[in-house]
């Protein structure tokens, strides 16, 4: 296996874990990420979606106790099983859609400068919903209802543009809908465990002709580093919730988009589709 490939692998894992729970779009960076690296061919595309499990494995460690209770107690306990339900429900609009529109999006829309446009709009979006005063009428994931768990699965599926932020989406829509900033945070991570895993699993089944062993560690690579990364960036956005606001990252994400955008039409630099 190439070194330099390996290289490639590993900065694209922690591009991933770094960004896959902040409102930044953690697809939209590996899009500009993989331009700059001349890492965007097929085969990579797959390789994004698949190294994503890696950051799935440190939310369920991060939420380990979480995640055992609920599995443990489906058969015997009520809050356990609504839960889980809401999860599912919120599961189940990401999946529909995808399956209808994913290739079109994918053909037509992975484009560095969508991204860029895309982080700009969500920037703005960020600010104004983080100026809204309102009062949570939801405190924890327990005290969410299907009918929430519904909306927050449907404002997710925003989150197939890319550059819009699969977490920013489902923590600022959450948060307009009224859940608390922490219900809305850790609601956005475990709706993550079975639609990221999910879209890992598809993409490798549907594109396995262009695997084969040779890309084992390629991948294993890809998903030390994404994990390795998330773990560390999922503690410190529990952290970092509990006394800020997303302001930080709206405008990191204006500021970033723009450069982009400058780099493109000016010819600084060439970024691939």
């Amino acid at each position: 296996m190439d070194l330099i490939l390996l290289v490639k692998a590993a900065v694209m894992g922690i591009v991933e874990g770094l960004t896959e729970f902040l409102p930044v779009s953690s697809t939209g960076h590996l899009i500009l990420t993989g331009s700059l690296l001349g890492f965007h061919d097929d085969k990579s595309k797959v390789f994004d979606i698949a190294i994503q499990t890696g950051a799935i494995f440190a939310v369920i460690i991060v939420y380990w106790q979480r995640v055992r209770d609920t599995m443990l107690g489906l058969g015997n306990d009520a809050k356990a099983r609504r839960f889980a339900l809401n999860v599912a429900i919120a599961f189940v609009p990401a999946v529909l859609l995808g399956l209808l529109f994913g290739k079109a999006i994918k053909a037509h829309l992975f484009t560095p400068v969508i991204v860029a446009s895309t982080f700009i709009v969500g920037g703005f979006i960020i600010l104004w919903a983080e100026r809204r005063t309102s009062v949570a009428r939801v405190e924890t994931v327990d005290d969410m209802t299907p009918l929430d768990a519904l909306k927050i699965g449907l404002v997710q599926c925003l989150a197939m543009i890319p550059g819009t932020s699969r977490s920013g989406a489902t923590i600022i829509g959450g948060m307009l809908l009224g859940l608390s900033r922490k219900c809305a945070t850790d609601f956005s991570f475990f709706l993550a465990i079975p639609t990221l895993v999910g879209a890992g699993l598809y993409s490798l089944y549907k594109e396995r002709a262009l695997l084969s062993a040779a890309d084992i560690p390629l991948f294993g690579v890809g998903l030390l580093f994404s994990f390795i990364s998330a773990w560390l960036c999922v503690r410190w956005l529990l952290r970092y919730i509990s006394t800020h606001s997303f302001v930080a990252f709206a405008w990191y994400r204006i500021a970033f988009g723009i450069v982009v955008l400058v780099t493109a039409y000016t010819g600084v630099v060439t970024w691939a589709d």
